[in-house]
C-alpha cells in the first residue's frame, strides 16, 4: 500500500453561506507533515462540534474508491476532493474496520469511525442529491484516531494491520448511523474501539 496524496485545508467561504467557513476544501501537499493527535498540524477545521477532535483526528479515502468516483460522476476527483486528510492505495473504503491501523513513516493510525455525508459536503459537490448517493454508494471514507504522532509524505508505504476482533466495517456504520441498534448489535460496536462518541451514545 502507498500514501498516495496528503490534503490540507484552509479557511474558506461555504458556498451558498457566505457568512460561514469550512475547511473542506483540501489541497495536496507535497512537503512532510506533523501529525500529532489532533491530525495534521495547520490544517484547519472550524465546525468542531461535529469534525476533528483526537476521535477523528485524521480523515481516510481509498484512491481505488476516488477513482470509482470519477467514473461515477464523470469529472475529476482530485485527492482532497473529499475533504480527506490523507489518501491511501491498495485497499478499498468498504473493507476498512474500526480498529485497523496504518502505520505510515513515524505516524501510528487507528480507525474509529465511518464519515457520514453533511450538508456541507453536499454544497461542495454542488449537488443537494449528494448525501443520499454518497450514502447509498456505501462507499464511506474513515476517521482515524492518532496512536503515534509523528512525520508523513505523499509516497511514503503504508502498513496496514486488520483488527483481529468484531469487524465493524465503514459500510456497516453508516449503514445503521441513527438506527436504533439492538442488543447483539450494541455488544459488538462496544467490543471495537469505536470512537468515543459513538461508544458514549451507547452506553448512555
Amino acid at each position: 500500500m502507498k500514501l498516495v496524496a496528503v490534503c490540507i485545508g484552509e479557511a474558506r467561504p461555504t458556498p451558498s453561506r457566505k457568512s460561514a467557513r469550512t475547511g473542506i476544501f483540501k489541497q495536496p501537499v507535497t512537503a512532510s507533515v506533523m501529525v500529532d493527535r489532533e491530525g495534521i498540524v495547520g490544517d484547519k477545521i472550524l465546525n468542531r462540534k461535529h469534525h476533528g477532535g483526537p476521535e477523528q483526528a485524521i480523515y481516510i479515502e481509498s484512491a481505488e474508491d476516488l477513482a470509482w468516483w470519477e467514473a461515477e460522476l464523470g469529472i475529476p476527483v482530485a485527492p482532497g476532493t473529499f475533504g480527506e486528510n490523507l489518501v491511501i492505495s491498495g485497499i478499498a473504503n468498504r473493507d476498512l474496520a474500526v480498529g485497523d491501523r496504518f502505520e505510515i513513516g513515524d505516524v501510528l493510525l487507528e480507525i474509529t469511525s465511518a464519515r457520514v455525508p453533511c450538508a456541507t459536503f453536499a454544497l461542495r459537490m454542488g449537488d443537494p442529491q449528494f448525501v443520499k448517493r454518497y450514502t447509498k454508494a456505501a462507499r464511506p471514507g474513515a476517521y482515524a484516531r492518532v496512536l503515534k504522532s509523528g512525520t508523513l509524505s505523499a509516497g511514503d508505504t503504508v502498513q496496514y494491520t486488520a483488527y483481529a476482533g468484531v469487524r465493524l466495517t465503514m459500510p456497516e456504520l453508516l449503514r445503521t448511523f441513527g438506527r436504533k441498534l439492538t442488543g447483539e448489535e450494541r455488544a459488538q460496536y462496544l467490543s471495537t474501539p469505536i470512537n468515543s462518541r459513538i461508544r458514549d451514545l451507547l452506553e448512555s
